[in-house]
């Protein structure tokens, strides 16, 4: 079963000093912003690697909205405009495989209307839809632990059709820089920016 599947990477532009913060007393301003330049170089090349379809980067540049999710919402609609589905990623999950790209995909053609992938911090990494559910961005706390759970009891009150994906980790706080560099070897193999490597390699430990 093939479905028109359109991939959108959010993502912040990288300006130093306002993006990664919390990654800022390790790596210092600049290093933040070139390690969040190449995760979301990585998010790009998995999008292309998945050939769930077109693929989009949406920076601050293109984004529109008051908070995230009124960005989400404008991003999702234009998309569904022009494609069956939309796939909404952000860049800084390079835990984020191919497989789970295509597996979302082969989901919203089986009849799923939205696919969530939850993070460890309660978010989502991933966003998958069908179409749009009223309500489902509005009145969200938007960078806390619950968003992932507002979200799926949303979903449910709607008797929306749903699935969950594998949880995943994402790159935010100084700890998780050790984890990326556990990702080094699978992160060359899909092309990822060796420059992205080595800024991991130097903050491990």
């Amino acid at each position: 079963m093939t479905l028109d599947v359109a991939v959108l990477v959010f993502a912040r532009k990288p300006v130093p000093g306002r993006v990664k913060t919390r990654l800022v007393p390790r790596l210092g301003e600049w290093r933040a912003a070139r390690l969040h330049a190449r995760l979301t170089t990585h998010a790009l090349r998995t999008a292309a690697a998945a050939r769930c379809g077109p693929v989009a980067l949406h920076d601050t540049r293109s984004q529109r909205g008051a908070d995230l999710g009124a960005r989400m919402r404008h991003a999702l609609t234009l998309a569904l405009r022009r494609h069956r589905a939309a796939l909404l990623i952000g860049a800084d999950c390079p835990a984020l495989r191919v497989f789970d790209l295509r597996r979302a995909a082969r989901l919203l053609a089986g009849g799923c209307d939205i696919v969530l992938a939850p993070a460890e911090d309660g978010g989502y990494v991933l966003l998958g839809a069908r179409r749009l559910v009223d309500g489902l961005f509005e009145g969200i706390e938007w960078g806390s632990s619950a968003v992932y759970a507002r979200t799926a009891e949303r979903l449910d009150a709607r008797g929306v059709r749903w699935h969950a994906l594998r949880t995943l980790w994402d790159v935010d706080r100084p700890e998780d820089l050790d984890r990326l560099s556990g990702l080094r070897p699978r992160m060359r193999q899909t092309g990822a920016n060796p420059m992205l490597n080595s800024a991991a390699a130097r903050t491990a430990g």
